[in-house]
């Protein structure tokens, strides 16, 4: 998904935009970059991160960056960032987080105004240079921002560095957060607030949808004031959000907590332990065993130092070779045993069938799997989730496609909780996991968890809702 961090400081903003950045590491993407302006130039470095740490990759540019005293950088899952661009506005600096989904309506008009791009990566547009160039069209940095916003069809969330400040956006739905900081001398701008405690600073706001601000060491003005509508992606507190971090307010860890407990309200398994798959899978375990009052057990722990994030290279063999070098199992923990396992989603399945396997091999008595949201039916049209995977790769849509002869028939059906169809889905599903029980969390009750109001959630995943 990918996430930014920007800083506005009366000092050396270099620390802390090294630091804040590098707290946005867990989004698992593919590349790093940080901008900063310094003297009258704004220098710039990228690096390839699917292998290595962001810190080390970025140690040594450290030097050349110094007594800047603003800066923006990035964890970008697709698109070589940030980009420098020269333009009628001045000479900026620009990183970008979400989807356009319509990037070919787009393209092909400014083709049609003989217009061009240099940034191809993989001989697809780079969607930070078509954030820059909608912005280049009109007359101010504000007034191009808003522009951009409003031609773009999906979710594009912003920093654009120019000479004065930063420019924060959030993108015009609010599917992905922006929250700004601040502390003595310096303001922030972020997609994770988790990113804030350990540098200094304090939660100032969170920007509301399409809603623009523009920071300098001074202060934070605010642009463009939200739009009235919402739709922030439920899959944030779900799994793609740091356990420390809040979004609209609400933390993610304590939603977690909450949606083990709803998933526990509504469950009668004879159970002996809970886990939970690591590590976004904890939280949610945690909540339901406090609510049933069963003990939490870990028969899997997690190896990391040398192994990069699962879901980060792109061949899936390799995919699932790291998933599984990283959980180690414990048999002491896991013989003789009846284990309840939380966990965040089931995207695909490959690695959690592998998972339950070895737990059967280590004498487990029996396996149920508890996911903390709804059955995956729809691929994911707003955010760069699951991007490199074809819809037949989800799971629940896999199994949709053998019981409909291929076609995409039923599918509301399919995503409703409790009809025939989705029953039939799921069972066939704990099935091919080799599942003793398989129980997904009711999408009323994730909406309640989360406690904002349906209409401002994305749960397009789920359910096929949501609108451009």
């Amino acid at each position: 998904m990918g996430g930014f961090f920007g800083v506005a400081s009366q000092s050396d903003c270099v620390g802390d935009l090294y630091y804040g950045t590098d707290y946005h590491f867990h989004l698992g993407t593919r590349r790093g970059g940080m901008a900063v302006k310094n003297g009258k130039e704004i220098r710039r470095s990228i690096h390839n991160i699917e292998n290595n740490y962001f810190r080390m990759e970025f140690e040594p540019d450290l030097a050349k960056f110094q007594n800047g005293r603003l800066g923006i950088g990035i964890i970008s899952d697709f698109d070589a960032q940030p980009l420098v661009v020269g333009s009628h506005l001045g000479t900026f600096a620009i990183v970008t987080v979400g989807r356009i989904h319509n990037m070919d309506e787009l393209r092909a008009k400014a083709f049609s105004r003989r217009k061009y791009f240099t940034e191809i990566t993989g001989g697809e547009t780079n969607a930070t240079e078509m954030a820059a160039m909608l912005i280049c069209e009109e007359d101010s940095f504000e007034n191009g921002i808003r522009y951009a916003q409003e031609m773009i069809k999906g979710s594009c969330s912003m920093l654009v560095l120019t000479d004065d400040g930063i420019y924060a956006a959030r993108d015009r739905l609010g599917r992905t957060p922006v929250v700004i900081g601040k502390k003595d001398g310096a303001y922030a701008a972020a997609s994770e607030s988790s990113a804030f405690p350990n540098l200094g600073y304090e939660t100032e706001k969170f920007l509301g949808p399409g809603e623009i601000v523009f920071l300098t060491a001074e202060g934070c003005e605010q642009k463009t004031p939200p739009g009235d509508r919402m739709q922030i992606c439920a899959f944030l507190w779900v799994y793609y959000g740091y356990p420390a971090s809040e979004y609209e307010g609400i933390n993610v860890e304590y939603i977690r907590n909450r949606c083990g407990a709803a998933l526990a309200r509504n469950d009668d398994a004879e159970i002996d332990v809970v886990s939970g798959i690591p590590d976004s899978g904890i939280g949610h375990a945690l909540g339901y065993a406090n609510e049933r009052h069963i003990p939490y057990i870990r028969p899997f722990v997690k190896y990391t130092p040398t192994w990069p994030r699962s879901f980060m290279p792109q061949n899936q063999k390799m995919r699932d070779l790291v998933a599984k070098m990283k959980l180690i199992p414990i048999r002491k923990l896991i013989t003789g045993k009846r284990i309840l396992f939380c966990e965040d989603s089931i995207v695909r399945g490959t690695q959690l069938e592998e998972n339950v396997q070895i737990l059967f091999d280590y004498g487990a008595r029996e396996v149920h799997m508890r996911p903390a949201c709804p059955t995956l039916v729809y691929p994911c049209e707003f955010l760069n989730f699951s991007t490199s995977r074809s819809t037949l790769a989800l799971a629940g849509r896999k199994v949709i496609h053998d019981l409909e002869n291929g076609t995409d028939n039923h599918l509301e059906e399919y995503a409703t909780c409790g009809t025939e169809r989705n029953l039939e889905m799921i069972d066939r599903i704990r099935r091919r996991l080799k599942l003793t029980s398989l129980k997904y969390q009711r999408l009323d009750d994730l909406v309640e968890a989360i406690g904002l109001p349906k209409e401002k959630l994305c749960t397009h995943c789920w359910d096929g809702s949501g609108y451009f």
